[in-house]
């Protein structure tokens, strides 16, 4: 589904992130990951980083945003 999904179409939601869940301020149908660009549907999203407020499509995406933050090796 997130191929599907085009991130021009209008329908990105405004989301506040917390440490253990996210709260939708502006609704839309999806937010973009911070590092592939990609639509996250907002039923199927599952790694976000509260501290920086950023999305990611996978676990590979959120270790890489860790990653260029300089927080892993």
């Amino acid at each position: 589904m997130l191929d599907r999904l085009n991130p021009t179409d209008g329908n990105a939601a405004t989301v506040r992130y917390t440490a253990a869940d996210f709260q939708v301020l502006v609704p839309g149908t999806h937010v973009l990951c911070a590092i592939t660009g990609k639509a996250i549907p907002l039923d199927e999203l599952k790694y976000w980083n509260w501290q920086r407020q950023e999305a990611y499509t996978d676990a590979q995406a959120s270790l890489a945003a860790e990653q260029a933050a300089g927080n892993l090796a």
